[in-house]
C-alpha cells in the first residue's frame, strides 16, 4: 500500500521530510502547506509537489491523506495537529519535535487524535539508529548493572551561524535551548532510566538580543536516587555526547543525535561519521560497537509505514511525549524560580 503524505511548513526541517518520502516506497507526497509562497514554492519545486496550499483548511478539505507530518514552528503544532487529526481518512500525524509548547496543549492533541482514530508520534529520528537499539539491549541485558546516572550533552554553535532574527531565538515560536536541544537529552535520559523524573532542577542563560536560553544546564532526579546531568547549548563548540553509568560498568556514545553531513543553519559540511558505542566494564573488559551513518528520517518514516500496516507499534507513544513535555514544563519553571519543581508523573507507555 502507498500512503499519500503532506508536508505542513516547508522550512529547512521539511526538506529532511521530503527527502525521506521520496526515499520510502510507501509513501507519496501529495502537498505541502505554508504561510509563505516563496517557500511552498521552493520546496513544491524540488520535492515535485502537485498540491501546493497556504491555507491548511484549504488542503484538508480538498486533498485526501494518509499522513500528515508536521514541521512548522512548535507554536502552531498543537492546533494544525487538532485540525489534521479532525481530517476525513486521516490515518497518522508526525509531529517534529518537541511535540508541543506545553503539557497542556499535548494532551489536547492526545485527546484530538484518540477521539478520530489516528496514530500520534512525535519526531525524535535518533530513536530509529541502530546505536540506540544496541544500548537499549546491552542495559536490559544487566551488563553494566542498574543504571544510576546519566550525562548528556547536545551543542551547536548557533550563536556563530545564525542571526538572532531566526526563529532558533524566539521562545513564543518554540525557539531556544530546552525546547531545541534540551529536548533530545531529557528524552534520552528517560528512555535509558527507564522510569519518570521526580523533580527538575534548572537554569540558562540568554545573551542580549535572544528572549530565549541559549544554554541550560538541567539536574533531574529520578526514583532510588537515579541522576541525569545534561547540558545543551547554542553557545558552545559542537558536541554530542552520553555517558550512561550503571552500578556494574557504564556505557559511552558518541554523536548520538545526529549524524548528518549537512546542517544548513550551522553551515557545516563534513563527511558523515560513524556512531560508536563502548561499554566499559568493572573487570576492564571493554566493547565496542560502530555503526554506519544511517538516514534516521528515513527509518522514522517506514517505522511510521510498518505502524500503519500493523507490522510494529509505535516506539514513540503519546504518552511517553506528554512525560517528555511534563519535564519541559518543569524545567522552565525552576528557571524562572530558581527552585527544584516536582514533575506531575503519571503511569508510562
Amino acid at each position: 500500500m502507498t500512503y499519500r503524505v503532506a508536508i505542513i511548513g516547508a522550512g529547512e526541517n521539511a526538506r529532511d521530510h521530503g527527502r525521506a518520502c521520496q526515499h520510502v516506497k510507501q509513501t507519496e507526497l501529495v502537498a505541502v502547506c505554508d504561510i509563505s509562497e516563496q517557500a511552498l514554492e521552493r520546496f513544491g519545486e524540488e520535492f515535485h509537489v502537485p498540491e501546493r496550499y497556504t491555507r491548511l483548511d484549504e488542503m484538508l478539505a480538498t486533498v485526501p491523506l494518509d499522513i500528515v507530518i508536521i514541521s512548522t514552528w512548535g507554536e502552531s503544532h498543537a492546533a494544525v495537529c487538532k485540525a489534521a487529526a479532525a481530517t476525513r481518512g486521516m490515518r497518522a500525524i508526525l509531529v517534529e519535535k518537541p511535540i508541543s509548547m506545553t503539557a497542556h496543549e499535548c494532551e489536547e492533541m492526545i485527546a484530538a487524535t484518540r477521539t478520530n482514530g489516528v496514530l500520534l508520534t512525535e519526531g525524535f529520528k535518533f530513536r530509529y539508529h541502530p546505536q540506540h537499539e544496541r544500548v537499549k539491549q546491552i542495559i536490559e541485558s544487566g551488563r553494566i548493572g542498574q543504571v544510576k546516572a546519566v550525562q548528556a550533552t547536545l551543542a551547536s554553535p548557533l550563536m556563530r551561524y545564525a542571526p538572532l532574527t531566526n526563529w532558533r531565538f524566539n521562545p513564543r515560536r518554540g525557539g531556544g535551548s530546552i525546547y531545541d536541544t534540551a529536548s533530545y537529552l531529557i528524552h534520552f535520559a528517560r528512555h535509558v532510566v527507564g522510569s519518570e523524573p521526580e523533580w527538575a532542577y534548572a537554569v540558562g542563560n540568554s545573551v542580549r538580543g535572544s528572549a530565549a536560553e541559549v544554554s541550560a544546564a538541567v539536574h533531574l532526579r529520578f526514583p532510588g536516587d537515579v541522576t541525569a546531568q545534561l547540558i545543551s547549548s547554542y553557545e558552545y563548540g559542537y558536541c554530542q555526547s552520553t555517558a550512561i553509568a550503571g552500578t556494574r560498568g557504564w556505557i559511552r556514545m558518541d554523536l548520538p543525535f545526529d549524524q548528518r553531513s549537512v546542517r544548513e543553519v550551522e553551515f557545516v559540511t563534513v563527511e558523515e561519521l560513524p556512531a560508536p558505542v563502548h561499554v566499559f566494564c568493572d573487570n576492564f573488559d571493554t566493547e565496542t560497537y560502530l555503526y554506519s551513518p544511517v538516514n534516521q528520517f528515513d527509518r522514522q518514516l517506514e517505522h511510521l509505514c510498518e505502524c500503519l500496516s500493523g507490522h510494529s507499534s509505535p516506539v514513540i507513544t503519546p504518552e511517553f511525549s506528554l512525560g517528555n513535555m511534563r519535564v519541559i514544563d518543569a524545567v522552565f519553571k525552576s528557571m524562572q524560580t530558581g527552585q527544584p519543581v516536582a514533575i506531575w508523573k503519571e503511569t508510562r507507555t
